[in-house]
């Protein structure tokens, strides 16, 4: 299965893919229940995946993660950090985009092999570390490259 389309954008069977090795991981590890969401490289929604037990607005939150670090160019990580740093920028970034980034760990990047970001992906549930590690485990397994904002 291809990653990506000759558009060099998240194909949906991968997004699908993250998004269930992502929940699998999550339920191996015994974590809370999770959601998961992915977009591609314009922000538009590809696949979400939300299991029975999470919050009514776990949804906001995934693709909140994702789209903010789609948004801002950098994974979730770094949006964070930034976001520490900078509160007034953090605030207005917030105004500006309706509330709808969340600067947190479980905000990723999807990357190809030469650094194109192709889409992003957005995991809660657990705390942000686990669904962070969640997100990498479905990056990886489609074959393309995990960005989470912290150095390689």
């Amino acid at each position: 299965m291809a990653a990506t389309t000759a558009s060099e954008s998240i194909t949906l069977e991968a997004a699908i893919e993250i998004a269930q090795v992502a929940l699998a991981l999550g339920r191996s590890r015994k974590m809370a229940p999770l959601a998961v969401a992915v977009l591609d490289q314009r922000g538009a929604l590809k696949a979400y995946l939300g299991e029975d037990g999470t919050g009514l607005l776990r949804f906001e939150i995934a693709f909140g993660k994702a789209w903010g670090a789609l948004g801002m160019g950098f994974g979730g990580r770094e949006f964070a950090r930034r976001g520490a740093k900078g509160p007034v920028f953090l605030n207005a970034l917030q105004a500006m985009s309706g509330g709808r980034a969340v600067p947190a760990a479980g905000g990723l990047l999807i990357r190809t092999s030469g650094g194109l970001i192709v889409g992003a992906v957005g995991v809660t549930g657990d705390a942000s570390d686990n669904d962070e590690l969640c997100a990498i485990a479905g990056i990886e397994k489609v074959g393309l490259i995990a960005d989470t904002g912290d150095p390689r």
